[in-house]
């Protein structure tokens, strides 16, 4: 039986991991959060691992405040470079596989197609350095994976979805950029997607380690974004758009993150829905 252990098990995307865990069989899943294992305590993790000698890793614990991480840069980075680098150092003692979730804010964002695994990153925020440094120590042994996405939503926890519908019912008009284009992506899809990724690594012994892009398919706004949302959920608001200048905030956020997933595709024999049809998926599970 491959045991499998997932941290950050009550954020996003560890919580769709959860939900989704029966569609590997003969597998043992650990999921562990803050409560049950601090990752910045390295003794309890080295502890904790060589106890479970887990075969694969899927680390989602990550400092996701991309604002709060220009002021608490010791914090983001601890979160984001120090905690892969233990993980990525416990694997390669147990000869497991560690499978990090990274970012499309690795990029600057002054791209004008998709990003491939092969671009040279550029970040150019505290948040962005944190997770390529966290992506460097990964790869540091060649059989882990790096998974950058985009724009992380779920009927889990916080985010734009969530965010979205609770101002759209709070106020009569909501201003939300237009020249920032990326791909929403549903935490659902991304943990099916990890799944497969799993599922090849236990059937194969094929050499898959790298980078890999992984977002829903299509392009937006995050103007588009929020009008679809709106929509969606019937909200008697009007969305506005407005310019990154007129919304300023503490780290600046890539104008264009759009990410290539032809290898992921290819690799792993994926098939990636749209990000229109994957929303009206998760307003079904919301409605619910």
């Amino acid at each position: 039986m491959t045991t499998i252990w997932v941290t950050g098990s009550k954020g996003q995307l560890g919580n769709e991991i959860f939900l989704l865990q029966d569609l590997l069989s003969g597998c043992q899943f650990l999921f562990t959060d803050i409560e049950e294992l601090d990752l910045c305590n390295s003794e309890d993790v080295i502890e904790f691992a060589k106890a479970k000698k887990p075969e694969i890793i899927v680390n989602c614990a990550a400092y996701t405040a991309v604002d709060k991480a220009e002021e608490e840069e010791e914090k983001a980075f601890l979160l984001n470079r120090d905690v892969p680098a233990l993980l990525a150092e416990i694997s390669s003692q147990i000869t497991s596989t560690l499978i990090h979730i990274s970012t499309d804010y690795v990029f600057d964002g002054q791209s004008y197609r998709p990003y491939t695994e092969k671009d040279i990153p550029n970040p150019s925020t505290n948040y962005g350095r944190s997770k390529l440094a966290g992506e460097e120590a990964v790869l540091k042994n060649k059989q882990n994976i790096v998974i950058r996405t985009s724009w992380l939503y779920s009927p889990h926890g916080k985010n734009f979805l969530k965010t979205i519908l609770r101002l759209g019912k709070e106020r009569d008009k909501l201003e939300v950029v237009f020249d920032q284009v990326g791909t929403p992506t549903s935490a659902t899809d991304l943990a099916r997607a990890t799944l497969q990724i799993i599922e090849k690594l236990i059937d194969t012994s094929n050499d898959v380690g790298g980078i890999y892009n992984f977002s829903n398919e299509g392009a937006c706004s995050w103007y588009d974004f929020a009008v679809e949302i709106v929509k969606i959920a019937g909200l008697d608001c009007t969305v506005e758009a407005i310019t990154s200048e007129q919304f300023r905030t503490l780290a600046t956020r890539p104008f264009y993150s759009v990410l290539d997933k032809s290898k992921i595709r290819k690799a792993f024999n994926l098939s990636i829905p749209h990000w229109r049809d994957s929303l009206g998926k998760c307003f079904t599970r919301l409605n619910n």
